[in-house]
């Protein structure tokens, strides 16, 4: 069932993500094992692993032999509370073999595609002050237009209290490194593939808390799916399938994988409710200083100071202090060999970078 297409949580940290019906399927199945085989020695595939998620083969539930998902690394694992955007990349997303139809489904989803070369397919964004999630689908990234995408593509990297620039600066130096790559290669050209964002949605996972200066560490927790409520619409209709939300699996995925997939919901389940929130008494915002880039330069008067140091005194500083942001090449069921350069991806890297790089400087 295409409308089920999960992406799930394999118990050793990696995810599944359903392969699709020939020949898309097969097709990005190929081009993983083409750039992940242990005999490669092409530098140009060798780099191209760095803005990949790692790939480790296929995968099969022992009751359902024939469906097949291939094994990735969830990418959003390391974060307490992963910020998500999935951006699809490129001037045209039909690739060169899509019928009349096909392209013209394609672009009327898009028209503006081909002038601005990408498109917000979905976010989720964690809101530090209210401690919860704001997500956006499909229909967001489609609203925004030539005047409106740098506000749009902006409100990812807004926490709530601050924007990020941090991240945004940590995103464009990603995002150039894959620029970098797509400059300097002529055998694949990619349609209809996007690139994922990921960064820490709480704020260093410090809080400073005024009244005492002290300092809480926010208890580490492992991380789970991607969605605390939503469903996030990544290319080709393939939604990641939530923890919470649905604990049931078509049959024909079979005992083995529900199986793991009951485990880990009830480990979610374990975990939301665990996790340490901090309360402050005073609820008064401006005695919450949720993250050293928000800290603004008034509030920094005589006898904060001193302490203030003391409690920042063994922490890096800020600025050498990279954000800690992923930005990774997803969804090649539309990846072709080529002879020439990947202009369109090109168009719509370099059309991205400044968009954002607008974004850090206003």
């Amino acid at each position: 069932n295409a409308s089920l297409l999960g992406i799930l949580q394999h118990p050793d940290g990696t995810v599944l993500k359903q392969l699709q019906p020939p020949p898309r399927g097969p097709r990005e199945q190929e081009f993983y094992n083409k750039v992940y085989d242990s005999d490669c020695c092409d530098r140009i595939l060798l780099e191209l692993r760095e803005y990949l998620p790692k790939y480790f083969g296929v995968w099969s539930p022992p009751t359902a032999p024939n469906d097949t998902y291939l094994k990735l690394e969830d990418v959003t694992r390391k974060f307490n509370k992963p910020c998500i955007m999935d951006v699809k990349i490129g001037q045209k997303s039909y690739d060169p073999y899509a019928s009349a139809e096909k392209i013209q489904q394609q672009v009327s989803k898009y028209p503006l595609m081909e002038e601005i070369g990408f498109l917000v397919l979905g976010m989720r964004v964690y809101h530090v002050s209210s401690d919860s999630y704001e997500t956006q689908n499909q229909h967001y990234g489609r609203s925004l237009t030539k005047e409106t995408v740098k506000d749009g593509i902006s409100k990812f990297f807004h926490s709530g209290y601050c924007l990020r620039k941090d991240v945004v600066a940590a995103s464009i130096q990603k995002v150039e490194k894959i620029l970098e790559w797509f400059e300097g290669q002529t055998q694949l050209n990619f349609y209809a593939s996007s690139l994922l964002f990921v960064y820490e949605g709480s704020c260093q996972a410090t809080t400073v808390r005024l009244s005492d200066v002290t300092l809480a560490e926010k208890r580490r927790v492992p991380r789970g799916l991607l969605s605390g409520g939503d469903v996030l619409e990544y290319n080709n209709n393939i939604h990641v399938i939530n923890s919470t939300e649905n604990g049931k699996i078509e049959a024909s995925v079979g005992k083995g994988l529900s199986k793991f997939y009951a485990l880990h919901k009830k480990s979610c389940s374990k975990r939301h409710h665990s996790q340490l929130s901090l309360k402050v008494e005073n609820s008064e915002q401006d005695n919450v200083w949720k993250s050293s880039t928000c800290i603004t330069q008034e509030h920094l008067n005589g006898n904060v100071l001193p302490q203030l140091e003391k409690v920042f005194y063994h922490m890096p500083a800020e600025p050498k202090e990279s954000a800690k942001v992923e930005v990774r090449m997803i969804d090649f069921a539309h990846v072709f060999p080529s002879n020439t350069k990947d202009e369109g991806y090109i168009y719509g890297l370099k059309n991205l970078i400044t968009v954002l790089q607008n974004i850090l400087d206003n």
